[in-house]
């Protein structure tokens, strides 16, 4: 009779001990909590999407600027370094041997430019709601991978014209791809984290990707260094992306020993550090950016 005079009244019954979820900010060095990035995958599309619409949105060109920025940085190159400085290019017309190291080039440079002010521009979405952080960089840098479809296609292209066809070795190709997007990945962490703490960090970002484009072999082949510097040299993983590249395309020399090892290694061991440290400065965000 109780039972149903509550009901008759309105009256609901409450549990005693209600779910609570409290959000608090995590302390000292943290898990990357990668399961919770998962359920939030469909963010991450969207945010990809997003990124990928605002970048060419109101331009009167739009997508073509994915191919006008490596073709005509080739064209400079190719009159600069080509014919003035007569720089060897491994028996490669200087132009496709440039231009195959421009594609995923441009790729990790504009991936790792956007993805470090990637906080900094999102700063209303990070104060307003709870996702993961790491999501904003993620999507930043895998939004180019369309700009890199354009100008792969670009670079096919130039191949048929100069005479070249893509050897049995273009099935490595994907493992390249991938050793460019966990480069750009793991310095965008550390970037990106870096400059909601420092603003200075966009100024450097310039600087930055122009040293390091001469210390990669953009506008020379690595065959000019001999062991044990070009292990050494390989520190840089970019190296192992670019001649990656033009060995899998061109069929230059590539030697699959220590430095594609050093190259892997040092990518490897950039994400892994760069995703505990954002994971780590995280708390701070919402506070700060």
């Amino acid at each position: 009779m109780k039972q149903n005079s509550n009901q008759n009244l309105g009256v609901s019954t409450v549990p005693s001990n209600p779910l609570v979820i409290r959000i608090e900010p995590s302390k000292g060095w943290v898990s990357l909590k990668l399961k919770e990035l998962w359920a939030y995958r469909e963010l991450l599309y969207f945010l990809v999407w997003r990124d990928v619409k605002v970048r060419y949105k109101q331009t009167v060109l739009g997508v073509a600027w994915a191919l006008i920025q490596p073709f005509f940085t080739m064209v400079v190159f190719s009159l600069f370094f080509g014919r003035l400085a007569r720089m060897p290019s491994d028996g490669v017309p200087y132009p496709i041997f440039s231009f195959a190291a421009l594609v995923p080039w441009t790729f990790f440079a504009n991936g790792l430019n956007q993805a470090s002010n990637s906080l900094v521009g999102s700063a209303n979405l990070i104060k307003k709601v709870y996702f993961p952080r790491l999501a904003i960089p993620i999507a930043t840098v895998l939004s180019g991978v369309v700009d890199f479809m354009l100008s792969f296609i670009m670079l096919i292209g130039l191949m048929f014209y100069f005479g070249f066809t893509p050897t049995i070795n273009v099935f490595w190709l994907p493992l390249f791809l991938l050793l460019a997007l966990v480069t750009s990945l793991g310095a965008s962490l550390w970037f990106s984290a870096l400059n909601v703490e420092f603003r200075d960090v966009r100024y450097i970002m310039p600087f930055l990707t122009q040293l390091w484009m001469f210390s990669t072999p953009i506008v020379y082949p690595g065959s000019l260094l001999s062991e044990p510097w070009r292990t050494i040299y390989s520190i840089n993983p970019m190296v192992g992306v670019v001649e990656g590249f033009r060995w899998a395309l061109l069929g230059t020399p590539l030697v699959f020993g220590p430095s594609i090892i050093v190259s892997s290694f040092v990518a490897c061991l950039l994400l892994l550090s760069g995703a505990l440290y954002f994971r780590r400065m995280e708390k701070n965000f919402a506070d700060v950016v």
